[in-house]
């Protein structure tokens, strides 16, 4: 019952696979770049706290070789990215790329067009296990996996590697329209097998957080598969609100606050609401931070309660829960084996992470399937390695 995703290794073959039959010869390079679940930490990078995401065994893989013209010929045979699977554009001037339709392929024409060094045209195939819209960072992905290629494909790479997160970054916000934070690329690029990264999003100074013992327990990701309902206004206000009360504690953001600040809101008679969104960001970074010490300690108990409260914060505090979220997290906790279940990502849609001992998957995901009126996606997963270039050898 349960969904093992296939290893990379075997995506790699199905993308240099593909390349032969595409193109007719074989691709010489291969990149990888993982999709992302963040444990704990929501809500807290634009208030400059921390973040506890870990990378996944889905990932985007693209093969692909020069094609000593300058222009490239890219083909996707990833689903639900609409009917134009396969684009062709020039790249002799970098600032004359634009974007345009596939929007996917905006991903890619903003690396090529941020890449600093010089580029010879290319031909790829594009092969991806992370699920479009489902939360989990597609887009990060497909920038890092790109911005990897290239890398490969030139010899060249930047001196810093949170240079190249910062550099997709850019792509996502110019090429594809989205003001998202830096957590996304970061773990995409930084994920090491065996460990979350702790990511300061203050300073974006990074930790490597190894999982000691975590042989006995995975984490199940659940889709819900239900559309996103949090707009990018509802998004909006609940930023700009935690914004205000920064202004109003006369502090640079809520990461230098504390539980004592709001009372000090509550003096100045402000908003339930505005009490409400900064409750939730004051407790959630010290619970991200108690949460590594968790991890550091091996004591996925508490990890899996600090889970637990994460999420009835996100629910009754910063209010980005919805009623299918809020089923799979039920369901997932009424079964014995399950330490931990909380929403992931921005809310309103998209997947809820548990953390269980692996005897309890199969029972989990039948009591979903009982209690969830929709059609839920499961993915068993393990911290896993960030971007690389992979060997071509099958």
């Amino acid at each position: 019952m349960a969904t093992f995703v296939p290893d990379a290794e075997n995506v790699k073959a199905k993308a240099l696979q593909a390349f032969v039959q595409e193109f007719g010869v074989e691709a010489v390079i291969c990149a990888c770049a993982p999709g992302r679940v963040n444990l704990i930490g929501e809500h807290t990078d634009y208030n400059e706290g921390f973040v506890l995401p870990m990378a996944l065994p889905m990932v985007t893989i693209i093969a692909g070789r020069p094609n000593n013209r300058k222009d490239c010929k890219i083909i996707s045979l990833n689903e639900n990215i609409g009917s134009l699977r396969q684009v062709e554009f020039d790249i002799s001037v970098k600032e004359n790329i634009k974007t345009g339709e596939p929007k996917w392929a905006n991903y890619i024409k903003g690396c090529i067009a941020y890449f600093p060094y010089d580029l010879s045209g290319f031909d790829a195939v594009i092969v991806s296990t992370v699920p479009v819209g489902a939360g989990l960072s597609s887009s990060a992905a497909l920038e890092v996996a790109t911005y990897t290629f290239l890398e490969a494909m030139t010899g060249h790479k930047l001196e810093k590697t949170e240079d190249k997160a910062l550099a997709c970054q850019r792509v996502e916000h110019d090429f594809a329209g989205v003001p998202c934070g830096i957590m996304d690329q970061f773990i995409s690029v930084m994920g090491k097998e065996g460990c979350a990264l702790l990511l300061d999003c203050r300073d974006l100074s990074t930790k490597h957080i190894p999982m000691k013992e975590i042989n006995d327990y995975v984490f199940l990701i659940t889709n819900s598969n239900a559309p996103h309902k949090l707009s990018s206004s509802a998004y909006c206000k609940r930023r700009d609100c935690c914004y205000e009360a920064v202004k109003k504690l006369n502090i640079k953001s809520l990461r230098e606050a504390t539980i004592d600040s709001i009372d000090v809101l509550k003096s100045q008679n402000v908003s339930e609401e505005m009490l409400k969104r900064a409750r939730h960001v004051i407790n959630e970074i010290q619970r991200t931070i108690n949460a590594t010490v968790a991890l550091e300690k091996g004591d996925f108990v508490q990890f899996g309660h600090l889970m637990n409260e994460s999420h009835e914060s996100l629910r009754n505090d910063y209010e980005v829960s919805s009623k299918e979220l809020d089923t799979l997290v039920a369901a997932a906790r009424e079964v014995n084996g399950v330490l931990g279940s909380r929403l992931t990502g921005a809310g309103f849609g998209g997947c809820t992470v548990t953390l269980l001992e692996k005897r309890a998957i199969d029972n989990v995901i039948q009591n979903i399937k009982a209690k969830y009126t929709g059609t839920p996606s499961f993915y068993i997963a393990k911290p896993a390695n960030g971007a690389r270039e992979m060997d071509i050898k099958c």
